[in-house]
C-alpha cells in the first residue's frame, strides 16, 4: 500500500487544505488591514499634524533657547523685573476693581464669564457668522 499523503502528486489532505486556508485568511487580513491604513485619510493627517505639531514645538523650544543665550543677563534681569511689576500692578488693579464694583455687577460678570467659558463653541461660531456678515455688507457698500 502506498501513503497518499506522501505523494508529491497526490490531492491535498482535509488538514492541509485548512491550513492553506487559515494562512490564505491571514494573509487576505493583513492585506485589507494594509489597504484601510492607506485609505484612512482622517488619521494621516492627523498623525502628519502630530508630527509638524512636535517639530514646531522643538523649533521653537530651540530658538526660545538660542534667544535666551544670546540676552545679556542684565537684561534678562530688567525683564524679570518688569513682568515681577507688571504682574503686581495688574493684581492690584484688579483688586481695586473688584472692591469698588458693586455686587450686582460682579455677580452678572462672573455667570457671563461662566456661560462663556461653558459654550465656546457657540461663540465662536456666533462671531465667526458675525464676521461673515458684516464682510458681506462692506464688500456690498464697497461694490
Amino acid at each position: 500500500m502506498t501513503d497518499k499523503s506522501q505523494n508529491n502528486d497526490s490531492v491535498p489532505t482535509a488538514d492541509e487544505l485548512r491550513e492553506q486556508v487559515e494562512g490564505t485568511r491571514l494573509e487576505l487580513g493583513q492585506t485589507v488591514e494594509a489597504l484601510t491604513a492607506k485609505a484612512d485619510i482622517k488619521a494621516q493627517a492627523q498623525q502628519k499634524a502630530a508630527k509638524v505639531k512636535t517639530q514646531v514645538q522643538d523649533k521653537a523650544a530651540q530658538a526660545l533657547h538660542v534667544a535666551h543665550d544670546k540676552t545679556p543677563e542684565p537684561v534678562r534681569e530688567t525683564a524679570a523685573h518688569a513682568k515681577q511689576q507688571l504682574t503686581e500692578k495688574a493684581q492690584s488693579l484688579g483688586a481695586k476693581i473688584q472692591d469698588t464694583t458693586p455686587e450686582p455687577v460682579r455677580d452678572k460678570a462672573a455667570r457671563t464669564a461662566q456661560f462663556a467659558r461653558g459654550n465656546r463653541t457657540l461663540l465662536i461660531a456666533g462671531a465667526a457668522a458675525l464676521t461673515v456678515i458684516l464682510l458681506a455688507r462692506r464688500r456690498r457698500k464697497n461694490a
